[in-house]
């Protein structure tokens, strides 16, 4: 059996991994140049949010499954054990890698939660104007 924070990590990543796949799903159909679901430019911008919203809840549990995992490390680290110093473990690439990963995913899930179009924009309705064509003739 695995230790306990092993499986928490684990079950963290899982459902990190999980609110991604929807946060990509919900955030597709929320951008403005796709043609999925409602063409109210102010519901897709809502859907972009909740897409964002998913990015950083999925950031935060990734934030904590490393920093769990990186805990734990330390902790064995420095406890008095028999273990020789050269062969305890240490952090490695991939817990640099994690929480360079939940911090991407943190920025990017904000930048999504800023497409929330302003208060005073949100009843109006946007339509966009052709420009006049201008026959040229050239002789």
């Amino acid at each position: 059996s695995l230790a306990v924070h092993i499986q928490t990590s684990r079950a963290l990543m899982v459902i990190s991994l999980l609110l991604g796949f929807f946060g990509i799903i919900v955030s597709v159909v929320g951008m403005k140049c796709t043609k999925v679901g409602e063409e109210d430019p102010v519901t897709k911008s809502r859907i972009a949010v909740a897409g964002g919203v998913l990015f950083v809840l999925s950031g935060l549990c990734t934030l904590a499954a490393v920093s769990l995992y990186a805990t734990q490390v330390t902790y064995e680290f420095f406890r008095e054990s028999t273990v020789p110093i050269n062969a305890r473990y240490e952090f490695g690439s991939a817990l640099c890698v994690g929480w360079g990963a939940a911090s991407l995913t943190v920025l990017g899930g904000s930048l999504l939660c800023c497409s929330c179009p302003a208060k005073e924009r949100r009843g109006q309705q946007y339509y966009r104007q052709s420009q006049p064509s201008t026959a040229r003739e050239y002789v």
